[in-house]
């Protein structure tokens, strides 16, 4: 793994008041596009550094943006970007190759990558990379569960970026997440708008052959066979009305990490869909995840916003 370093872009401000430097490459696998990522930290250098939610976005795996947050939520006057800052914590929302650039690990590679960026670059930047917070929905949820499970597993490190130390993960918000592609077929609701077990699924495209064709591969992929006591605290949140992922799928990750006396609270949303689809009202479940990130980081100071 050779040393990797890119010249930040120039600070801007989002109408909220945040500090964002857009665009951060912080690798640049070979034969690839570089993978960026955006910061956003609180207006005014803070007198101590500041705990970091790392956000990854959604998208099967196949799309998604790193400047999105979910459909729910684009049209909050004050985004959620800018409402964890005003929360105080600083924000690295990733890039990463999606599944027609790369079959996995190269995905759980690239955000191990993000990850040691944050740690070497934290002193500069005045992010806390002792208290991590890991966030994402949907394929990024799946990403966020297994980033915090093989930590300190140097096989899943990869060759992408800097070498070094990587962060210290205090939780992890996990929103309607796979946790095993294995059983996803047959918790899928009758009205599953996919097939996870087809040969051209997400699932399939993510792991370069059919779930049931790849079992070892598949496992490999999926959450729950790297569960063990070392796991952080776990927020998973689910739609009990989801037709991508079933909400079989929280539950199944959510008694993994009780069987190994790990922390986690599951909470089923009634009614719910996938990226929150019908769900009158995203408020709540956004609250209950910053108020986790605060509980988890036990910083003096931090609080939900108002």
């Amino acid at each position: 793994m050779a040393p990797y370093a890119s010249a930040l872009p120039a600070e801007q401000t989002t109408t909220a008041g945040a500090r964002v430097l857009r665009g951060v490459e912080y690798a640049s696998p070979p034969g690839f596009r570089p993978l960026l990522l955006d910061l956003y930290r609180p207006a005014h250098d803070p007198q101590r550094p500041v705990p970091v939610v790392v956000f990854l976005h959604g998208g099967g795996w196949r799309t998604g943006r790193r400047d999105q947050f979910g459909p729910a939520f684009a049209g909050w006057p004050v985004g959620p970007f800018d409402r964890l800052v005003r929360a105080g914590f600083a924000v690295a929302s990733l890039d990463y190759r999606l599944s027609g650039e790369a079959v996995f690990p190269a995905q759980l590679h690239d955000g191990k990558a993000a990850l040691r960026w944050l740690s070497a670059h934290a002193g500069a930047l005045g992010l806390d990379a002792g208290r991590v917070v890991l966030w994402g929905e949907s394929a990024g949820g799946h990403l966020a569960a297994l980033l915090a499970l093989t930590d300190g597993r140097p096989e899943w490190e990869g060759e992408v970026g800097e070498p070094g130390a990587g962060v210290t993960v205090a939780g992890v918000v996990d929103w309607y997440g796979p946790a095993d592609l294995r059983t996803m077929q047959r918790q899928s609701r009758p009205d599953a708008v996919s097939a996870p077990d087809a040969v051209d699924s997400r699932e399939a495209l993510l792991i370069g052959a059919p779930v049931p064709q790849a079992p070892e591969r598949a496992a490999a992929a999926s959450p729950v066979s790297h569960v063990s006591a070392a796991a952080p605290p776990f927020l998973l949140a689910h739609g009990t009305a989801d037709r991508f992922v079933p909400s079989g799928q929280s539950e199944q990750l959510a008694e993994a990490l009780r069987a190994h006396g790990c922390l986690v609270t599951l909470h089923l949303v009634e009614h719910a869909d996938h990226l929150w689809a019908g769900l009158p009202d995203p408020e709540a479940v956004f609250a209950e995840a910053v108020e986790f990130a605060v509980q988890v980081c036990g910083a003096p100071g931090l609080a939900a916003p108002a």
